[in-house]
């Protein structure tokens, strides 16, 4: 058995059932192990076995539902961009049709026209195209539901308004018999017009409305460049992208967009890459840097070896990890999905009921009564609202964290997100901004030694020299020196000679081993650094101590405000680290850490993330995606801050594009909200349901005499899908 997952794009939906009736089909389908079809962005992921089954049957098995399935193209292809484009073109010109004979039918409410607007053969007459014409497309998805053995939204629509309209007709035809019996003649060629208008006025709302929902996808889309200047035969051509190979070399101009990820082999520029990490300041890009596909070069012309091309990229990645997401359902979705599954049915037994009741109970004349309130369950009961709620708020919610530079691989996680209790930080590049850096220093004698110390500490391999040597260049004038019997001491530090000067620098038992002295008249100074949790780098020259340099990973910027947020949301903040407990303890007392959990070696994290679960119920882990998979998978909802990396991508529910923690709350805040806007969306469409349907029932009558106009019962269900989706997409301008 070969298991493969597949997702794909499908048109003809026109409200949850349909969604619930494709999966349905799909899931009775040989070699098929599981399916689910997005009703909101249009989507069906399947799990197939391929030995079993290919792509085609699975596309002839949704086509045999009535729908057409994509499978060999991807969303964003022209094909499929047109197409949805025809439908509503097509949909708006049948509107507007159908609205302005809806006018003509509605001047028969109005008192005191002449004879001919209430004339039922003209009434007829003007129904009819509305009836067969703008409302095929109810007919024809009934049809195809009914083949299936199914129902759908449409399965109501085209059962409640040929009930009207037949029995309109039936009046026109037969009316002095019924009026004979007593039984009231007025026709409904207005009521079955109306309804039909207004469903499908919703419907062209909603889909206009859903295109927006799906705005951060098409923008990511449309940043990725087109072509490419490409070195071929010694020769620069532009050529389409999608004919770049990995390993071409690539001009960038200023101005031009980075065409695909690559790394810098020629010149050096600013880079924009806001627009894919979310990272405002542009970023100085020099020879052996990586640069991202669809960044924008602002400043020189750079040369770069294409290293990730069309589906690789990280754009494309980015891209596919989102609409992915915007697919998968939280756990509320799934009560949604079973009630969606059973509604059509339990609305036409409802409807059926309705219609004996009233004419049973009901008074005279009864049929019309009944009729019509069985119209009105019909038509109110759409579970379009419903089956919108959870999806359409999701794709809003996943495409504004996409934007910000979170990604979200998950639904159930931005759920999770809402409930944790505890944020577990990394220190090494999660606090800390992972390189250390010179934060105190001293010169004991001249400073005239610091080239001769540059050149020696260039040289070294070592983290805390590479930390001096930058601290020297770029606070001092310094120029390279000749070096001779350079020697690295592993654990303490290096030696070399410098002209006539012989040099060292390290620890303090590697001065002292070299016959430094002026260590003691330091000594004090030494504590209080260390003190201060810093690495301490001593320099001697010809056995006398000239500087020392207190060194430590520096702390984000940033760090201390997101530990108050994460506070003031109740969240409280741990720090995991390897550092010895004195250490640790002065980082977390500077940005407002309580918790600490020191002396952890890294394969014992995702043990201490486990155990902290345990204390806190739901945790959150933020790491760096690489090294701290691992905890990362343990935790309940893992946050890497992992460049974008596939490491990162995989092993996080969420990741930050950029190096900037701040993410971590504005990401608890998205997942919050969003779940919010969700059950908004729930509740407005249970409520709907939950309080018209009795009323279409006619439950008012008895008391207040109010019996639903089946025009009303219309534009209400057009109303309660356009509403969630407007809801959702308050999202859009939400602040974090």
């Amino acid at each position: 058995m070969s298991k493969t997952n597949i997702s794909f794009p499908v048109s003809g939906m026109h409200c949850a059932s349909c969604a619930a009736n494709i999966s349905r089909t799909l899931k009775k389908t040989k070699g098929v192990m599981d399916a689910s079809v997005n009703y909101a962005n249009e989507t069906a992921s399947v799990v197939y076995d391929s030995d079993t089954i290919d792509t085609s049957a699975i596309a002839e098995s949704v086509k045999s539902s009535g729908y057409t399935a994509y499978i060999n193209m991807s969303d964003d292809s022209d094909t499929l961009e047109i197409e949805r484009a025809v439908e509503l073109r097509v949909l708006k010109q049948t509107v507007v049709f159908s609205s302005v004979i809806t006018v003509f039918l509605l001047l028969t409410m109005i008192p005191g026209l002449p004879s001919m607007f209430s004339n039922v053969y003209i009434l007829w007459v003007l129904a009819t195209p509305i009836q067969f014409f703008a409302g095929r497309r109810f007919y024809q998805s009934a049809w195809s539901a009914l083949k299936n053995k199914q129902t759908n939204m449409d399965t109501l629509v085209a059962l409640g308004t040929s009930v009207a309209y037949f029995f309109s007709v039936y009046i026109v035809l037969f009316g002095d018999s019924l009026h004979s019996l007593g039984i009231g003649t007025h026709v409904y060629f207005e009521a079955s017009g109306t309804i039909i208008t207004f469903i499908l006025l919703g419907k062209y709302l909603e889909i206009r409305a859903k295109s927006r929902t799906t705005l951060a996808i098409k923008e990511l889309i449309g940043l990725a460049a087109k072509t490419a200047l490409v070195k071929k035969k010694g020769k620069w051509i532009e050529i389409p992208i999608t004919e770049v190979s990995v390993g071409d070399m690539i001009r960038v101009k200023p101005g031009e967009k980075v065409p695909v990820d690559g790394v810098v082999v020629s010149g050096e520029s600013v880079v924009d890459e806001s627009m894919v990490t979310g990272e405002s300041m542009p970023i100085t890009k020099v020879v052996k840097d990586n640069v991202i596909g669809a960044t924008i070069n602002q400043s020189g012309v750079l040369e770069i070896k294409a290293t990730k091309v069309g589906n690789d990229s990280m754009l494309a990645s980015i891209i596919a990890l989102v609409r992915k997401a915007q697919g998968t359902r939280p756990e509320v979705q799934a009560l949604v999905d079973k009630v969606a599954s059973i509604f059509v049915p339990v609305v036409l037994v409802l409807a059926l009921v309705t219609f004996v009741l009233w004419m049973i109970l009901g008074p005279d004349p009864r049929l019309p009564f009944a009729i019509v309130s069985m119209i009105n369950v019909l038509i109110i009961a759409c579970p379009c609202a419903l089956g919108l709620a959870t999806p359409t708020s999701l794709m809003v919610g996943m495409g504004k964290g996409a934007k910000l530079g979170i990604l979200i691989k998950d639904a159930r996680v931005l759920e999770t997100a809402t409930t944790v209790k505890a944020v577990i930080f990394d220190k090494t590049g999660t606090l800390t901004k992972g390189s250390p850096e010179v934060l105190e220093h001293i010169f004991v004698s001249d400073e005239k030694y610091v080239s001769q110390v540059y050149s020696l500490v260039s040289q070294s391999h070592h983290p805390l020299s590479g930390a001096v040597a930058e601290f020297l260049s770029e606070s001092f004038k310094v120029s390279e020196k000749k070096i001779t019997h350079l020697k690295n001491i592993p654990g303490k530090g290096v030696t070399a000679t410098v002209g006539k000067r012989d040099i060292v620098v390290g620890n303090e038992s590697l001065l002292e081993s070299k016959g430094v002295t002026g260590l003691d008249k330091e000594s004090s100074l030494l504590a209080g650094y260390k003190d201060k949790g810093l690495s301490v780098v001593l320099v001697g020259i010809n056995k006398r101590l000239v500087a020392i340099f207190g060194i430590a990973d520096s702390v984000r910027d940033e760090a201390k405000l997101v530990i108050t947020e994460l506070a003031a949301r109740g969240v409280d903040s741990i720090m995991l680290t390897g550092d010895n407990e004195k250490t640790a303890r002065i980082i977390a007392d500077s940005i407002g850490i309580r918790s600490v959990v020191s002396d952890v070696m890294p394969a014992e994290k995702e043990k201490y993330v486990r155990t902290l679960r345990e204390k806190y119920g739901v945790v959150a882990m933020v790491g760096d995606g690489i090294n701290d998979a691992p905890a990362l998978t343990s935790a309940d909802v893992g946050i890497a801050m992992g460049e974008g990396t596939d490491v990162a991508m995989e092993s996080a529910g969420i990741t930050l594009l950029r190096s900037d923690i701040s993410l971590v709350p504005k990401a608890l805040a998205l997942s919050s909200k969003t779940m919010r806007n969700i059950r908004q969306n729930l509740f407005w469409a249970f409520s709907y349901n939950v309080v018209l349907i009795p009323v279409a029932m006619g439950v008012l009558y008895p008391v207040w005499g109010v019996l639903l106009n089946p025009m009303i019962a219309g534009g209400a269900m057009a109303l309660s899908s356009v509403s969630v989706v407007t809801n959702a997409l308050r999202l859009k301008g939400v602040k974090l």
